[in-house]
């Protein structure tokens, strides 16, 4: 570069460099919220008061009555590195505080309007601070209490571009509410109340831990927790985890809590999951609180810009600790693997197909049974004078030879008697019109006889509409001729797709036919949950499902489910509501109503396996083919297939 260009790097103003700030500290309402409510932790605040409109982008207020600041303090607190926490390089080694960075204050007044109202307890008067965009509007003397009161309002009204990338307003309020829970779990003793447009959310008085565990998670779910304890050279683990009753498919109550800290660390997750191998399904995680205390110097906080990630010097050993610290708590209190037996076991046995509708006195007469030789007429609940016989062991008298077995039996005297076994001669006999019977038209020969007319290209097969044009294949696809060939419907699919359709329609009409329980389904969930359960409600009632939620016992009771549902699909549907929107997979302005179609469709569709009887594969044929969309499932599977006349007939060229 020559020197005439004239130089080209410059110092950015102060104002854009804590915009810039700002897109790493300040990325949502909710990372607003965890800046402001740690400050008032570090300033040794008992009561946090969070008062929210709009899911934070009209208004993020946090009150707290902590020991406040003076004139000079309120102002530099929002200059850039400037902070209360660190001296010097060192202190970073060793922190015992929640924030450090020195950039929150400054990256918040620089995307919203702040106003600080502040008061310390040794001052008659308190300040109040008002910023915008980085620069002080106002400045003066007012009468506060004690304690500090931010109000951040207008979030990023400078930069659209990011109030535009902010989801809808219920998706926001989940991300405030799980940094609202997370803070009130790291500090159980801290009362906090939230209340959103008017309406209060959560009111948490200062306890012990297991009293906050119960507020958030509910009582029911609290009564299923096992404590845990263990102390040591290298960490301190205490806090809770739940019995095997507490695993679900979804992540929720799993909660790591360092230092006070809040802490995601899929490596220690997999620590408590293994403890729980072989005992809840692979599927599914438990839940569980866990407080982890370790020598600050040997863990780093600052290797995120949210400070949800800590990095641990002895971070194998801590993993080995708290796997054995839940494999000891399970052990004490018994939580053993159950052992499933499968009663309804399809168990394959070769049986003569004809054997139904055979006349047993015809049998017999082949047969030529002698009463006097049945070994069945032992009667155990007759007295022993009223029995003639008792049966004994089966044995052969090896005179007679091997074509005489000889059955014994002691009669009432005690005396033994050899009766000789009837002659197996003329057992063809037994057979005789067997032939004549399988030849006899019955569901099963109608099924043959469909096949081979199928593939004679029979027209009479194709055009007949009688019960021999289905046929169930492995109990998974159901055949149908059609022109061109055979068709193959997969069952589950088809029938996903015929609920889907019945569903939509009752969203659409505004009618839902539901059917009343007699005894209400209950779930144990925590607050956060049934906040979602509750934003939802209207939607789930459209399609029949009727759930409120009981504060005092902790769980959501179904009352009513969609005809469509039995009890337990209804549980797995609300479980998987409640995992995919707390994933962020569920929008709830523009896809809840797609999203219940889907689930609702899923859930009661018919599984692999069951049988159909003829009269069933021709309704799912013709409400299938009535449908607007036959060829695909509601998740975009293919339903059918046909196999052309042209390919079968190459397999036999």
């Amino acid at each position: 570069m020559s020197e005439k260009s004239g130089s080209v790097i410059h110092q950015l103003p102060d104002s854009v460099a804590n915009i810039i700030a700002a897109g790493e500290v300040v990325q949502n309402p909710a990372s607003v919220l965890k800046e402001l409510a740690e400050n008032s932790i570090d300033a040794g605040a008992t009561e946090v008061r969070v008062v929210l409109k709009d899911a934070g982008r009209t208004l993020i207020q946090v009150i707290d009555n902590g020991c406040g600041m003076n004139d000079i303090d309120a102002r530099l607190a929002f200059e850039r590195h400037a902070t209360s926490k660190i001296q010097e390089a060192a202190d970073l080694m060793r922190l015992h505080t929640m924030g450090f960075r020195g950039e929150a204050l400054a990256s918040i007044a620089a995307v919203a309007h702040v106003d600080l109202i502040t008061r310390r307890e040794e001052d008659e008067l308190g300040t109040k601070v008002e910023i915008a965009g980085s620069k002080i509007l106002h400045d003066e003397p007012v009468v506060a209490p004690k304690g500090s009161q931010f109000c951040v309002k207008d979030l990023f009204f400078n930069t659209p571009a990011r109030r535009n990338f902010l989801k809808k307003d219920a998706t926001e309020l989940k991300y405030l509410e799980t940094e609202f829970i997370r803070i009130a779990l790291a500090h159980p003793d801290i009362s906090l109340v939230m209340i959103h447009n008017s309406q209060t959310l959560y009111d948490l008085k200062g306890g012990n831990l297991m009293s906050r565990v119960s507020a958030i998670a509910g009582k029911a779910l609290a009564k299923e927790l096992l404590k845990v304890d263990t102390d040591n050279d290298i960490i301190k683990i205490s806090g809770f985890i739940g019995t095997t009753d507490t695993a679900r498919k979804s992540n929720s109550n799993q909660y790591f809590i360092v230092n006070n800290r809040f802490m995601k660390s899929s490596y220690f997750h997999k620590a408590v999951v293994d403890a729980y191998r072989n005992i809840i399904p692979a599927d599914q995680t438990p839940a569980y609180y866990i407080y982890l205390e370790v020598d600050p110097q040997s863990i780093d906080v600052n290797v995120h810009p949210q400070k949800t990630e800590i990095k641990f010097e002895n971070d194998t050993a801590i993993w080995r600790i708290l796997n054995a610290t839940v494999r000891d708590c399970l052990g004490k209190n018994n939580i053993m693997p159950s052992i499933d037996f499968d009663v309804n076991a399809d168990v394959n046995i070769n049986a003569m197909p004809t054997v139904q509708g055979f006349d047993m006195d015809e049998i017999s007469k082949v047969l030529s049974l002698d009463p006097s030789n049945r070994l069945d007429i032992y009667n155990p609940f007759e007295n022993e004078s009223d029995n003639k016989y008792r049966s004994v062991p089966f044995t052969y008298d090896r005179n007679a030879g091997c074509d005489s077995p000889v059955q014994t039996y002691e009669s009432k005297l005690g005396t033994r008697t050899s009766v000789p076994k009837p002659s197996t001669k003329g057992w063809e006999s037994l057979y005789e019109g067997i032939y004549e019977r399988q030849r006899e038209p019955g569901p099963t020969q109608q099924k043959f006889d469909f096949i081979v007319s199928s593939l004679n290209n029979n027209p009479e097969a194709s055009t007949e509409p009688s019960v021999e044009r289905f046929y169930q294949y492995r109990a998974k696809y159901i055949v149908a001729q059609v022109k061109d060939g055979l068709m193959f419907i997969d069952q589950h699919r088809a029938h996903e797709r015929i609920q889907y359709d019945t569903v939509s329609s009752m969203i659409q009409s505004g009618h839902s036919s539901s059917q009343q329980l007699m005894f209400p389904e209950s779930i144990a969930v925590g607050a956060e949950e049934a906040c979602i359960i509750e934003e939802l409600s209207a939607e789930l009632s459209q399609v029949g499902l009727d759930v409120t939620y009981d504060a005092e016992a902790g769980t959501i009771q179904i009352s009513a489910i969609p005809a469509v549902f039995d009890v337990t699909q209804a549980r797995s549907f609300i479980e998987q509501l409640i995992f995919d929107f707390r994933n962020g997979e569920v929008d709830i302005q523009a896809d809840i109503q797609e999203y219940v179609c889907t689930e609702v469709s899923s859930q009661s569709a018919m599984p692999y396996g069951k049988l159909l009887t003829n009269e069933e594969m021709q309704s799912i044929y013709e409400r299938l083919f009535a449908s607007s969309s036959p060829a695909i499932s509601p998740r975009g599977k293919r339903i059918y297939a046909v196999m052309e006349d042209n390919t079968l007939n190459s397999m036999f060229a």
